[in-house]
């Protein structure tokens, strides 16, 4: 029932997933979320976020930004961290993520996509066909509609934890 929802692996933060390790296992397009996955909600692309997308476009990693925020967030993020992006992105349809993927030069094979919620981003990235990477969010949410969606998620959750014990997966 919840399995449409789950992601490919679990990661406590987007700063220690393995991504050498990725690309030795073929992937080359990666599709990130900003809020809360790279950065608190609203905050400007950090050194920590800058220094991130040059490890990973070092390694080889074409990269695309999707969100669901406006131009104004996610341009500026972008152009400083060097990466293309998709504003508006109405996730979880897969429009967004299949753009994003045609952008890169990526296909469901050789994509993942990173983000820290389940019912956007996860789904969104499922119905599309990409193996994810859920990451905790950062900070505790704001705002109320994310809020609503991480009770959501705390029921979610504990189910993909249990299945993913039984049946563990690595990208």
């Amino acid at each position: 029932m919840f399995k449409k929802f789950y992601p490919t692996i679990y990661a406590e933060s987007a700063y220690i997933v393995d991504f050498q390790k990725l690309y030795q296992k073929g992937y080359r397009v990666l599709i990130l979320d900003v809020d809360n996955t790279l950065v608190p909600h609203g905050a400007p692309a950090d050194e920590r976020a800058v220094a991130f997308f040059q490890e990973i476009q070092g390694i080889g990693f074409r990269t695309c930004i999707i969100s669901n925020n406006h131009e104004p967030r996610i341009k500026p993020f972008a152009e400083k961290v060097g990466s293309a992006f998709i504003f508006d992105a109405g996730k979880p349809a897969k429009k967004g993520f299949q753009k994003a993927m045609k952008l890169c030069g990526g296909t469901w094979e050789n994509t993942v996509f990173m983000g820290d919620q389940l019912f956007t981003d996860v789904w969104g990235a499922n119905r599309a066909g990409v193996r994810s990477i859920l990451v905790k969010p950062i900070q505790k949410d704001t705002e109320i509609q994310i809020r609503l969606k991480r009770l959501g998620e705390r029921v979610v959750l504990p189910f993909y934890f249990r299945y993913r014990r039984k049946h563990p997966k690595e990208l």
